[in-house]
């Protein structure tokens, strides 16, 4: 691998263009030519290409420093080999971890019951995988994939923690101060000491908890049987299987924390290497209320997801959901009222549903100004055993839609979809071997977008996530700052973004401007003290510049660090003055609180803020 690894170095000097680096082809190339030097029929493999290089760069010094790598040289070389450069385009790199296994207070018709997951999820699914080989400790989580971020080549100082497991307000407030807090001090404390990781996996091995697959089935296989067979509700099984689990219950009674603790760590992340620069929380529309919003911003929560399927009330009815379409307006606006982002999940093909009544449902949902959501995960209902829609199936109540069906729905919900909304994902990660029927294909996303190019129709898709420039170089000069205006229930909302001349987005702003007199006639039925903020407060939700491996504090060549979000910035203060706002908050999320400060914004309470009289 040494010698592979000095070769791409060395090509890289030789290449003409010495700015960018190896195509896959000469990539692909220097590997067969090394790998002739191998035994048999073995390889050399580009996903171990990175780890090796970082092993001797930590351990072979003077090896390393015999190739005499600038820092310039480097970039190239971990441009060449980074395993999945989409995950951190965004310049952010997401990490996803799953709360322990719990009760949910709603029972869905079509939700999965693995007992062995929290409510709605399947073990099979990788981040269930990896939470439970690290006992759902969050800690752990964190640590496993900072490490394979590195390992794969990607910029870890700027983390997006997205917190899934049913419903999040379920848990008890104690267990989620200890998760968030356990979050933080994992970026905190990375790259972690090997003994304190070690003792931490011994704390769940000394309390008899296993993380091996076949004792965990036999674990739940008797109780999960009589769900299967509706002879007990997912609770019911819980509770039986949990309750009095002693090894369980040890480690449970050890995860919990105070606000003072949780505090003391988000104070740390403010400066530290690694920084949460955004923290997603899962749960329901019926879970929201006013007091549980602010204690999701004590927390640090920037984003709120939560699971919409439906703006008919007839479908949510039918499929068990215990919601209403009141509920559920009232939810989106205060979510937005409170100044988080607004990450949906919408689903097609429910029961009782059709291709052309879930199209119009889309276009409600994108368009009226009761909902109009920031983001939506997109994705077709399927069959999943133990789910009450077996049932439904088999009486031939449902059935899924065909490839053609489905990819129609899809293809116009994309066309329709506005350019303020990002569809973030088509698909669940469900496994194909948990999909009793239903879509089981995984690039459901890339067979939409075909249809629509091959059509001639893709200058027509304005979703964000089909916009993003991703690794594509920018011209800063030719780039345009656009304001899209549109009305909520209870505010005025202006999404800025930076394009290029074929609509590529660069980076991109959310700007609320609150209808106090609206929101004085109890539309969101809150009363004053319940507001986060006051009349002429207006609120910046989300600022995001896009630029690949954009580390903080460096200045590297990327597109965020060319002054565009101060930019961003400074219109919606324009925007907001003009309007007759006096003051602008910002949701800032715990590891970008210094950013705002240096913008001239000052702490205030549950968000910052900045005077714009002065």
């Amino acid at each position: 691998m040494e010698s592979l690894i000095e070769d791409i170095f060395a090509t890289l000097r030789a290449t003409s263009n010495t700015s960018r680096p190896l195509t896959p082809d000469e990539l692909d190339h220097l590997i067969r030519k090394h790998s002739r030097e191998l035994n048999g029929n073995h390889r050399y493999k580009k996903r171990n290409i990175l780890p090796a290089y970082l092993h001797i760069k930590e351990h072979s010094k003077k090896l390393w420093e015999s190739w005499h790598i600038d820092p310039e040289l480097e970039h190239r070389f971990l441009l060449s080999v980074r395993m999945k450069p989409r995950r951190t385009a965004s310049g952010v790199s997401t990490i996803t971890v799953i709360t322990r296994p719990y009760t949910c207070s709603s029972n869905c018709l079509y939700c999965p019951c693995d007992l062995r997951m929290p409510k709605s999820y399947l073990y099979h699914e990788p981040a269930c995988q990896r939470a439970e080989q690290n006992y759902f400790d969050p800690y752990l989580q964190v640590t496993t994939r900072l490490r394979a971020l590195r390992q794969m080549g990607h910029a870890t100082d700027k983390i997006e923690l997205i917190v899934l497991g049913g419903t999040w307000s379920d848990y008890p407030q104690s267990y989620q101060i200890w998760f968030i807090k356990e979050l933080f001090r994992a970026l905190n404390e990375w790259p972690n000491d090997i003994g304190t990781i070690r003792s931490r996996y011994q704390v769940y091995r000394g309390s008899g908890l296993s993380n091996q697959d076949a004792m965990l089935q036999d674990f739940v296989s008797t109780e999960q049987e009589k769900v299967y067979q509706g002879k007990e509700t997912f609770n019911q099984a819980w509770h039986k299987l949990y309750d009095h689990a002693v090894p369980y219950q040890t480690v449970w009674r050890r995860m919990a924390a105070s606000l003072e603790e949780l505090k003391t760590e988000q104070k740390k992340n403010e400066t530290a290497a690694q920084r949460m620069v955004g923290l997603v929380i899962e749960t329901r529309p019926d879970a929201i209320t006013p007091e549980s919003l602010r204690f999701f911003r004590t927390l640090g929560c920037t984003k709120v997801q939560v699971g919409i399927q439906s703006t008919r009330q007839q479908i949510l009815d039918i499929n068990h959901r215990a919601t209403t379409i009141e509920q559920i307006s009232r939810t989106l606006n205060l979510i937005r009222l409170y100044g988080f982002k607004i990450h949906t999940h919408l689903m097609v093909n429910l029961l009782g549903s059709d291709p052309e009544a879930d199209k119009k449902d889309f276009e409600t949902f994108v368009e009226d100004k009761r909902f109009l959501p920031d983001e939506i995960k997109l994705y077709p209902c399927t069959l999943v055993q133990g789910t009450a829609l077996v049932k439904e199936y088999e009486e031939e109540h449902w059935k899924p839609y065909s490839e053609d069906e489905l990819l129609d729905v899809l293809v116009h919900d994309t066309l329709v979809t506005p350019s303020y909304v990002r569809i973030s994902r088509m698909i669940r990660d469900i496994s194909a071997q948990d999909i009793m029927v239903g879509n089981k294909k995984t690039n459901l996303r890339q067979m939409v977008e075909q249809k629509i190019e091959k059509a001639g129709e893709s200058g027509l898709i304005h979703d964000i996530r089909y916009r993003e420039i991703a690794r594509k170089a920018v011209d800063l000069s030719q780039l345009t700052l656009d304001d899209v205006p549109y009305k909520t229930l209870t505010s005025s909302e202006h999404f800025l973004q930076w394009v290029t001349p074929d609509n590529h987005i660069v980076g991109f702003l959310r700007l609320s401007l609150p209808h106090w007199d609206e929101l004085a006639t109890h539309t969101l039925n809150v009363t004053a003290e319940e507001v986060p903020t006051e009349p002429g407060e207006a609120m910046i939700r989300e600022v995001h510049v896009y630029g690949q491996e954009a580390h903080l504090g460096k200045a590297d060549a990327s597109a965020q660090h060319r002054g565009l979000g101060r930019q961003l910035i400074d219109r919606a203060k324009e925007i907001a003055r003009g309007a007759g706002y006096s003051k602008l908050n910002v949701v800032s999320a715990v590891g970008t609180r210094e950013y705002y400060r240096h913008l001239g914004f000052k702490d205030n309470g549950l968000y910052q803020r900045i005077d714009l009289t002065d």
